[in-house]
């Protein structure tokens, strides 16, 4: 009767079902102890060198620069005046270490991901030839798109590595002089003594001239009339620099004493600094 054998007739499919599994068990087991092991040990060495890297940046970074800064405080008198001044024992020399300490961990990072995945990858049996050549392709069209960009990002970067200039210098970029007030790694962005805003890019400074980095020589001129006795005056003015030179309040801010450099005469029309 039909009642009958359909029991029948269930059990071949329940029995082949239960030896596909049976199948898809050991397959798995075998993956896991082989493939499966393989990748967890190359995720947690992965995991392990980008801590290493971490901590090795992270100690190599603030040894040298607290050793740069200590030996350049000590090679003279006036050192821990030209430290304080160029930043290295500053607010601006810890975020430099801090910004070069991060780009350098970013870096690392990217490279561990990009040859823990690749290889997890291979494991599995993805095939890496079309991956790598598509991404060759993408890179040159990258490069050639937005090889400004890279430029300005790369002249960022040796920037901030060098300290050429931070927040605050006074600094000359050939197309416009000014305090700068942002640093990024793509833009520097100035404001003249007119108030203008210039946002140059990295890439297209060429050459740069810093007038506030380590230390600044004042000239200062000052009028004298054509009646006073040129021994006399450089006498007074050089009393009164030496004066200056002692005071406590100036003292940590010279790097040299003032010196004197002489005598310059001025417009003919008439005595400088007396009546007409």
């Amino acid at each position: 009767m039909p009642g009958t054998e359909a029991p029948t007739a269930a059990a071949p499919l329940v029995r082949g079902g239960l030896e596909a599994a049976t199948v898809t068990l050991e397959q798995v087991q075998d993956w896991l102890v082989t493939d499966g092991a393989r990748i967890l040990v190359t995720i947690v060495l992965a995991v392990l060198v980008r801590w290493l890297a971490h901590r090795l940046i992270d100690r190599v970074v603030v040894t040298t620069t607290s050793t740069s800064a200590r030996r350049f405080a000590e090679s003279s008198p006036a050192g821990r005046v030209l430290a304080s001044a160029a930043g290295l024992a500053s607010e601006r020399h810890r975020q430099r270490v801090e910004t070069m300490a991060s780009l350098l961990r970013s870096i690392v990072t990217l490279v561990v991901v990009t040859l823990t995945v690749l290889t997890v990858m291979a494991l599995v049996g993805i095939p890496l030839g079309p991956l790598l050549a598509s991404a060759g392709v993408a890179g040159v069209a990258l490069g050639f798109g937005a090889q400004s960009l890279v430029k300005d990002f790369l002249a960022g970067i040796s920037m901030i590595l060098e300290d050429q200039y931070g927040v605050g210098d006074v600094v000359d970029t050939g197309e416009a002089i000014g305090t700068v007030e942002e640093v990024t790694l793509r833009i520097t962005r100035l404001r003249d003594a007119n108030g203008v805003t210039w946002y140059v890019r990295n890439g297209e400074i060429i050459r740069i001239g810093n007038r506030s980095q380590g230390y600044s020589t004042a000239i200062v001129d000052m009028p004298v009339s054509y009646a006073e006795n040129v021994e006399r005056v450089v006498s007074v003015i050089r009393e009164v620099t030496e004066a200056m030179g002692s005071d406590p309040e100036w003292e940590e801010r010279l790097v040299e004493p003032p010196t004197v450099l002489g005598v310059e005469l001025g417009p003919l029309s008439g005595p400088v600094g007396g009546p007409p």
